[in-house]
């Protein structure tokens, strides 16, 4: 290998066609790559290539001079001498594919190892097995199985299916109606599960990192909410309970489990103690790793990365004089997630203390309208 890398962050092979834009998100990536890489984008972000190299320029942050205007996974048999960095390495929709088939003869182990722990099924029980905390949670093989044994479960409690991303299916059910309901809007067949609502105070996204045989803690942030919705994420946090989830951590890694991978973990505070529940492993990139990778590469010790709607459909019309990041008073705005301009939505890194992040939240709001 040459060191060099070659990004390809499509997640059309993840997630469902009914998630808008998702055709965009392959360009999220971008501020972690480096000069000497290669990055594949979609056709379509050609037109925002100069404004977003531009913003980078202005803040002095590397990456990628060689746009690959294409993003199927077979240009990457073009580049063997480059090392692959992919949103997730496996096809999740379709299998026996040829992407599919690229996988498995680049890593078959790897593969393994994140089709198993995608299944928020198979995640479950083996957290059991490893005496990892999780909720109370009953899974099933598909909606008969459930309801031939309706578990005795409290309200609120959550339908999943076992197989989901950016939380596509997922039901927060009150009572026995809501929950009757939400079943008739889920496949018959599939996998799913029923887990209890944890009162918490705070989620947490714990990312871990392979290099080479061994594993590391990579960054520990709190989630974002907006109700239920995830909007972003904080950095740093008072919680990092990253002996909750080691073990699993562990076994991933003996398993095969390559780059980066994230822990959804809930956080209950009473007067006397701290609980954490395990929710997911996403064995995979997720939202919380764009922004930590610029964050990281900037040496940015203080940040939060919010999602923001605009008006605006082109990177080329928003004004962000004054409010970019200033390396030499550590505060300012990135966009990391640039794609979605098209649909007037941008993801942004706000750097700096709580109370400058504020005041760049309410400034870049007025810019955005």
């Amino acid at each position: 290998m040459s060191g060099k890398k070659i990004f390809n962050h499509d997640v059309m092979h993840c997630t469902s066609e009914a998630v808008i834009g998702n055709y965009l998100y392959s360009a999220r990536v971008l501020g972690m790559s480096e000069p000497d890489d290669l990055i594949q984008l979609h056709p379509d972000l050609v037109s925002q290539w100069t404004a977003i190299t531009n913003h980078y320029g202005n803040i002095g942050l590397t990456h990628s001079h060689n746009p690959i205007w294409n993003v199927s996974f077979q240009e990457l048999k073009k580049y063997p001498d480059y090392e692959p960095s992919v949103y997730i390495f496996a096809d999740a929709l379709h299998e026996n594919s040829e992407d599919d088939d690229w996988f498995r003869d680049r890593n078959q182990n790897w593969q393994d190892v994140v089709a198993f722990i995608n299944s928020k099924n198979n995640f479950i029980r083996l957290a059991q097995e490893l005496n990892i905390n999780v909720p109370l949670t009953f899974c099933a093989a598909n909606q008969t199985q459930l309801k031939q044994n309706y578990p005795d479960i409290s309200y609120p409690c959550y339908l999943k299916p076992a197989i989901s991303v950016d939380g596509a299916g997922i039901f927060r059910c009150t009572n026995q109606d809501e929950l009757d309901n939400a079943l008739t809007r889920l496949e018959d067949n599939i996998p799913l599960q029923l887990q209890q609502e944890v009162t918490a105070s705070k989620f947490l996204n714990l990312q871990y990192e392979v290099t080479g045989e061994d594993f590391q803690p990579l960054a520990a942030t709190e989630q974002v909410l907006d109700g239920f919705s995830h909007q972003g994420n904080r950095y740093p946090t008072a919680y990092e309970p990253w002996e909750l989830v080691q073990p699993m951590a562990q076994w991933m890694t003996q398993k095969g489990m390559k780059g980066i991978f994230a822990f959804d973990v809930a956080v209950m505070e009473t007067e006397t103690d701290i609980d954490y529940f395990a929710i997911e492993c996403n064995p995979r990139f997720n939202g919380a790793s764009y922004p930590t990778g610029i964050a990281q590469k900037l040496k940015i010790e203080s940040w939060s990365s919010n999602n923001f709607t605009t008006k605006y459909r082109s990177l080329e019309d928003i004004d962000l004089s004054g409010l970019e990041y200033d390396h030499s008073k550590s505060t300012g705005v990135i966009i990391y997630n640039w794609g979605t301009i098209f649909l007037g939505r941008l993801g942004f890194l706000l750097a700096g203390s709580i109370a400058q992040q504020e005041e760049l939240r309410k400034l870049l709001k007025q810019r955005l309208e």
